[in-house]
């Protein structure tokens, strides 16, 4: 019997396959690396199995097509990821599961992920996505401009949804929680909504679009009983922590039917995955799973303008990921978050293009004329660019944008 994970420069049929491609670090060559990665995660074991045969092995088994450098490109068989049960968490298994565990390998990252189209049009894809967000908002080309209301936790529901309403008589189209607050006591998920909602119809009134993303995250059995009671109190937009709650969790949401809102997608935990460039998973992996599952709207980062380590190629390959074809998946909106001033933004919206959503924190709330001004200093940075007006130049006529610049530049 003739078993080897080794196909090198076999062109894979891609919709009989997933393909993977890792980094490998190791005192293995690339090849042997590469066939430990391909039979730990489909057919194989430490040992020859006398169970395994070479129809099994022909029909399930991994192939390595690529090792050299420091690089292997691996398929799966299509057939490995049948059946109605397995979903997203049996997709990872395979994908990303064992072999980050194992001793012969210093470091393995998964960092770049293709899908065939029959594995894709399982799932739900993004709802509203970039056209029906911007839709929503009458806010058809330029950036989407958005705050987190801050301090992260400690606010009762009627300051919280002042700041919101604040935020909003700025000119922000959007608000969210942050991923820290959820349904905590002193400021409860179901008192917060009711009051956002209340700021927001009088927004609305008063001609001001706007909609504010509330945390749900919670255990996988209470998901869609929470949207319920955020719904039920008026929320235009769902926000979900999806790796502490799981993919799995952010699918329920983009399939159920009374989930008619926008759902924001907070990556918190990232970095313990994505941070070390010699081990874990690409943010450009997380972000097409995402997609996959549902989300309309993605922190991806800031290109490297903000406060959170950053590899700038690897946020452009996210953006990529998020806004190029995906077996027709409607585009999701990339969100730049963490750290961001109105002085950041031109060199952001360099990098993003228009199709970004940027929300500032503290580069609202930190103002020196409190939050109103903030928010109206971010959107005259973002009104500045998009009208292709250096932005001290704009700052001359707009004291909010001024102030901002004085204290952050």
């Amino acid at each position: 019997m003739s078993i080897d994970y080794l196909a090198l420069d076999e062109e894979l049929d891609q919709e009989d396959y997933i393909i993977c491609e890792y980094t490998v670090k190791s005192d293995l060559n690339i090849k042997t690396a590469g066939k430990r990665i391909a039979e730990e995660e489909s057919t194989g074991t430490w040992t020859h199995p006398t169970t395994l045969s070479e129809d099994i092995f022909k029909n399930y088994g991994a192939k390595v097509t690529k090792a050299q450098g420091n690089r292997v490109r691996i398929g799966y068989p299509v057939i490995d990821f049948s059946g109605d049960i397995g979903g997203i968490p049996q997709i990872l298994s395979i994908i990303a599961g064992n072999l980050f565990g194992l001793e012969s390998l210093e470091g393995v990252r998964l960092v770049q992920l293709e899908l065939p189209s029959e594995i894709v049009k399982q799932y739900p894809g993004p709802q509203f996505g970039i056209t029906r967000l911007r839709n929503i908002l009458d806010r058809p080309e330029k950036p989407l401009v958005g705050t987190i209301v801050k301090p992260k936790i400690g606010l009762p529901p009627k300051e919280f949804a002042d700041y919101v309403y604040q935020a909003g008589r700025g000119g922000l189209t959007n608000s969210k929680d942050d991923e820290t607050l959820v349904d905590q006591d002193f400021c409860p998920l179901e008192e917060r909504v009711s009051e956002v909602s209340e700021k927001l119809d009088i927004l609305e009134e008063e001609g001001y679009k706007m909609i504010h993303a509330h945390n749900i995250s919670t255990t996988s059995h209470k998901i869609l009983e929470a949207a319920d009671l955020a719904l039920e109190n008026g929320a235009r937009q769902l926000m979900i922590d999806v790796l502490t709650v799981g993919f799995s969790g952010l699918q329920a949401l983009a399939e159920d039917p009374s989930v008619d809102v926008p759902i924001h997608v907070h990556r918190a935990m990232h970095g313990a995955i994505t941070k070390n460039p010699h081990h874990g998973i690409s943010m450009s992996v997380i972000s097409k799973i995402v997609r996959m599952a549902g989300g309309d709207a993605l922190h991806i980062g800031t290109y490297g303008t903000g406060k959170m380590h950053a590899e700038v190629d690897e946020e452009l390959k996210c953006k990529e990921t998020l806004l190029g074809d995906m077996h027709g998946l409607p585009k999701l909106m990339p969100v730049a978050s963490g750290g961001l001033h109105p002085g950041l933004v031109p060199e952001l919206i360099k990098m993003s293009g228009m199709e970004v959503q940027i929300q500032a924190g503290g580069g609202v709330s930190g103002h020196p004329d409190g939050v109103r001004s903030g928010a109206k200093a971010l959107r005259q940075a973002v009104d500045a660019v998009s009208e292709g007006v250096d932005l001290k130049e704009y700052a001359e006529k707009h004291r909010e944008l001024r102030k901002a610049l004085e204290k952050w530049m």
